[in-house]
This record gives structure tokens, sequence and C-alpha cells, in this order.
């Protein structure tokens, strides 16, 4: 059973309809009633030891951040803002305690910086290594919220900055190459500390502009495909217009790897993955520059089913169709 498998099977074994829920299982925050003009919008993620990071590589004011990072990206990712977290660490009985006080610290910088207010949880003894878990509850306009369902035949699909780099990043760190290279440099920051879209998350949804949105923190042919099936389309993505190649080419001839895995299955990315309307286009991207951010569309919607990445052969102009649906980052998935 994969990870898709077992939130299927957990999601048919659990009532969707209660007072005040609009939005359960499926997309990046559950959608509370607060008002008749708000929402609440609740998210967690756990960040496990030797499954998200190695505390080899991996400081420990760094993890504080990272572990609100992923969270805040999810409320980025519906447009909202994020107001108040809850925390349950698990340590092991023989934690270091200036170790601890460096990820309080960088949990609480993180916080302000997104502006959420840590406000309680749970501290627990781990038989295996340490564990973070956060839920962020945040809020926005009830109708301002962008789901993953919302998306249509003939939208461009769009990303808000380069893929793959936190991909890259995580490959430098398990072989411990370049490690005091600046050009490496941005590529392990995306892995070890990386920053949530929320200004921008915020805007799109302002716009009106945007369909469907997701963050992309399992990579984008699988987190692509969810919001697919949930819109019930399908996808083709063009290999050329992905951006990030020209800061991969470099470690990928390092470490003897293809940029382009790196940008269609690494995770961790946490840019936005959006559509709109295909007549949305170029004054869309000066809209996006004025305001200080960016956007690249990499691909279109369309009314079959799955994501297809489309490459061209140059000496020819041959075009190639390969599906890439799920093949990004899955827990349970042998690797």
């Amino acid at each position: 059973m994969n990870e898709r498998e077992l939130i299927d099977r957990i999601r048919h074994l659990l009532p969707e309809d209660a007072p005040g829920l609009i939005r359960a299982i499926g997309d990046d925050c559950a959608v509370i009633s607060k008002t008749d003009d708000l929402v609440w919008l609740l998210t967690m993620d756990t960040l496990m030891e030797s499954v998200h990071f190695d505390l080899s590589w991996h400081s420990p004011f760094e993890l504080g951040r990272k572990a609100v990072t992923v969270n805040v990206s999810d409320i980025s990712a519906m447009g909202g803002t994020p107001v108040f977290s809850l925390l349950s660490l698990g340590l092991p009985t023989d934690f270091d305690g200036k170790w601890a006080a460096q990820l309080s610290r960088g949990i609480a910088d993180a916080c302000q910086e997104y502006g959420c207010l840590l406000i309680g949880g749970d501290t627990v003894c781990s038989p295996g290594g340490v564990a973070l878990s956060l839920t962020v509850i945040g809020e926005m306009k009830r109708d301002l919220v962008l789901y993953r369902n919302r998306a249509k035949p003939g939208d461009t699909v769009w990303v808000s900055g380069p893929l793959g780099l936190a991909g890259a990043g995580l490959d430098l760190c398990k072989t411990g190459t370049a490690f005091d290279a600046p050009a490496m440099q941005p590529l392990l920051k995306a892995h070890r500390d990386p920053r949530a879209r929320l200004r921008m998350g915020a805007f799109l949804a302002e716009t009106g502009l945007v369909h469907a949105m997701m963050d992309l923190s399992d990579g984008l042919a699988t987190d692509l495909a969810h919001l697919c099936v949930q819109s019930g389309v399908g996808a083709r993505v063009f290999a050329g217009k992905l951006p990030g190649y020209e800061v991969l080419e470099a470690p990928a001839q390092l470490l003897g790897r293809q940029p382009l895995s790196w940008m269609i299955s690494s995770g961790e990315d946490y840019e936005l993955l959006f559509t709109t309307s295909g007549a949305v286009t170029d004054e869309f991207v000066t809209q996006l520059a004025e305001h200080g951010f960016s956007a690249y569309p990499v691909g279109t919607l369309t009314k079959g089913k799955g994501v297809l990445l489309v490459q061209e052969k140059s000496d020819d102009g041959t075009v190639f169709e390969q599906d890439i649906s799920y093949q990004g980052y899955g827990h349970f998935e042998k690797r």
C-alpha cells in the first residue's frame, strides 16, 4: 500500500460532513468556517529524523525554521495567513540542552518571520530520534480560498520559482560534496532552510485569476498529478520551460545526475504550483513583477488524465511524451 492508497483508505472511513466544515482531506489545508466572511485553515506536517532530515548536516536552528516553513507553505498554497501554531516535539532521553535551545530559537525565528504565534503543544520522549510535528492555523476570506479542484482544461500551469534546487542540495549533503563552493550555497540552503511563498500566495488569491493552487513538496510529477486528479483533468508539461536548469548544471555534472530528474521528481521545493486561464499571460507576469514576484508557465491542462512530460529532440525536432504521474517523492515507496 502506498501513501495515496493509505490516505484514501482513511478518507473513506471518516465522515466529511460536519457543522462548519468546508473542506476536509484532499487539499493543503482543512477549511473550517470562522465567520460569515472568514475561514480557518488548518494544516499539520511532521519532520522525522533520517526521513526528512539528517542531523549531520542540518543545524538545529535550520531544522526549527524548516519545521515551521513546511507548514506555513500549506497555508500559502491556499492563499491564507498563518495565525497560530502548535508543536509536538519528540526527543531522545539524552538530548543536548544547547541543541534543543537552538532548535527552539529556529522555531521562534520562523514563527516571527511568518507572523504565527506558537501557543502550545506537547513534548515527549522519542525512542527513535528527533521528531517534530507542527499544526499551523491560518485564516483568510472565505470567497478567496484557493483549492486544488477548480482547475480547467485549457488552463496554463505555472510555478513560482526554480525547481529541483532542494533535491540537488540534498544530494550534495548526502555525498558531502562542494559544501564550501559559493555556487552550491543556494542549493544547500534550499534543502536545509527553505522559504514559504507566503506573500505571493496571498497576492495570487487576491487577483482572482488563479483557478487552482497547491505547494510543491513532493516534486512536480507527483504534486501536479494530485491537482489533476482533484480537478479531473490531465496535464502536459514542457521540459524546456521548467525553470532552474542553469543553476543545476554544475551540481549535475559534479554528481553525475540529470537536472531534469531533480526538477520533476525531487521534493521540498515549496514553490507554488497554480493554474490560470490560458488567456492569462504577459500582463499577468508584468503584474506579478510589479509586486516583486515571478512565475513561469510550464504547461497546459487537458481533458485527458495523467501528467505528460513533453521533450523535443533538438537535432530533428522529434517530440517525445512520457507519463510522469506520481514519479516524485512518496512515503512507503521503494527507493
